[in-house]
């Protein structure tokens, strides 16, 4: 009895197949998704989170993925545009926290005297918050709760199949409006703060000109700022974690 390796890997193909495919679409979410795809975190590391996270995934939607060794090449090329697209989704979060780190700097004057010797180029504030909602979203159980994401983006987006173009710019573009929204109301503590800084320093001018407002006023808005952040930073932090765990959640709440 002749039995070639074609044979022996014939009835394999189908699931090896499918695993591809999660893999895929598992790799690309994972390329950016906030704390696994850090620039920090090496590459072979990255690696086996990956095939770690198909293990989990690939089992959970594995009735969907029995048609998929009928499409084409280019369905391998959808899978990868979409986990693009949902690992962004989640990594707006991410840059939202580093918009409002940028704000929050600039508005008190912290974004030079504390400015970015870090991997990125940005203010230690916006870095500090970077890393501290990082920290909060790995204790919450951010790896569960990536994994269902992908889990359900399957429901919304079928394996193999193109997602349109439509629906896909529209969520797009109301998830990048909302991490927006979200960076500007975290940073409206700092921003209301220097308003109020700067008018009551136009006011100390306007009344006694002769006193070199800059040589008091540059002290006091530094360590006004790093005060404001002490106490401000938990409830940033508390508010950018319910919105990180319900876009979790709900990826496609926006549109797609």
């Amino acid at each position: 009895m002749n039995v070639t390796a074609a044979d022996l890997l014939t009835p394999w193909q189908g699931p090896l197949l499918a695993w591809l495919f999660v893999f895929l679409r598992v790799g690309a979410v994972l390329a950016l998704l906030p704390a696994f795809g850090e620039r920090v975190v090496p590459m072979r590391i990255r690696l086996a989170l990956a095939l770690a996270f198909s293990a989990v995934v690939g089992p959970a939607v594995a009735p969907m993925l029995q048609g998929v060794g009928r499409v084409g090449p280019a369905a391998l090329g959808y899978e990868v545009i979409t986990g693009l697209a949902l690992g962004l989704v989640l990594r707006l979060s991410i840059l939202a926290l580093q918009i409002a780190g940028d704000i929050a700097a600039q508005a008190t004057s912290l974004s030079q005297i504390l400015g970015g010797a870090a991997m990125d180029p940005q203010p230690a504030i916006g870095r500090l918050m970077v890393m501290a909602g990082l920290a909060l979203a790995t204790m919450a159980g951010l790896h569960l709760r990536a994994a269902e994401a992908m889990i359900l983006s399957y429901r919304v987006l079928p394996p193999g199949q193109p997602p349109a173009a439509g629906p896909l710019a529209d969520w797009g573009v109301g998830e990048i409006a909302g991490a927006f929204a979200l960076a500007a109301t975290l940073a409206m503590p700092f921003v209301a703060a220097a308003l109020l800084y700067n008018l009551a320093l136009g006011v100390i001018n306007r009344a006694m000109p002769q006193l070199m407002v800059a040589f008091v006023g540059a002290p006091a808005i530094t360590a006004g700022g790093l005060g404001l952040l002490m106490l401000a930073l938990p409830p940033i932090l508390a508010v950018w974690q319910w919105d990180l765990l319900a876009r979790l959640a709900d990826p496609f709440g926006s549109g797609g």
